[in-house]
């Protein structure tokens, strides 16, 4: 999972409705991006199909699916994710630390398995009405550390949090940032969000990017505003 430049460290989230949309999108960026992300919305829609069809174009795969269950059926899931040849998987890391080592026992293939800390939809006030009275930044590194003390390979959290789980893990982990919005693109329902320049500078090593490209009118020229503004 090393990237060495601008272009490797964007993962496209396919947040559209069908395999037909989403393979359409994958050949049309496929010179720009080689890893895109399939989340709940397109697995649900199509199953394993759309992953193995992403597979096919050469692309890697980031399943998106934030596994959260009793330990046993956590491990199972990940055993199906590794068959599929998968690059990334991710868990919730609020499932505990036998979930977590579950899911990183049942590994194969190589994939990586990320640890989901606190979604960037929410904020103090969600922890507070889930009974969390805690600091956003406490609770996403009490996750983080459990998740990684367990042997996870990386952390998704909000480019916020970025810098103290750096210094916290070094290069121990990869960081993979969700919450990444331009400033020509509107946020959406994530309130936590930051630009790609400023969450790489933070110490990003993958920025999740969904909405600003799947949505523009024309991709391609998304994807190059995009590269332009990080730089190499």
């Amino acid at each position: 999972m090393t990237n060495t430049k601008a272009a490797d460290k964007i993962i496209v989230a396919l947040d559209v409705a069908t395999k037909k949309e989403a393979v359409a999108l994958v050949e049309e960026l496929r010179e720009q991006i080689s890893f895109f992300k399939i989340g709940l919305q397109l697995y649900t829609a199509e199953g394993p199909a759309v992953v193995r069809e992403v597979l096919a174009t050469g692309a890697n795969v980031f399943l998106d699916l934030k596994l959260h269950d009793i330990p046993n059926t956590v491990g199972r899931a990940v055993e199906s994710a590794g068959r599929l040849g998968v690059q990334m998987l991710t868990i919730h890391l609020c499932g505990g630390r036998n979930m977590i080592l579950a899911a990183v026992q049942a590994r194969e293939n190589n994939m990586s398995i990320l640890g989901v800390t606190v979604l960037t939809s929410a904020d103090e006030e969600t922890l507070r009405e889930i009974g969390i009275s805690d600091k956003i930044d406490n609770h996403v590194l009490r996750l983080a550390k459990l998740g990684v003390e367990a042997g996870i390979d990386g952390l998704v959290a909000s480019p916020y949090e970025g810098k103290m789980l750096r210094t916290q893990f070094g290069a121990k982990i990869k960081l993979v940032v969700p919450g990444i919005r331009s400033s020509w693109s509107e946020t959406g329902d994530q309130r936590r969000v930051m630009t790609p320049r400023g969450a790489l500078d933070t110490g990003a090593d993958y920025l999740v990017i969904g909405r600003p490209i799947t949505t523009h009118p024309q991709p391609r020229e998304a994807v190059a505003k995009i590269l332009d503004e990080i730089g190499d």
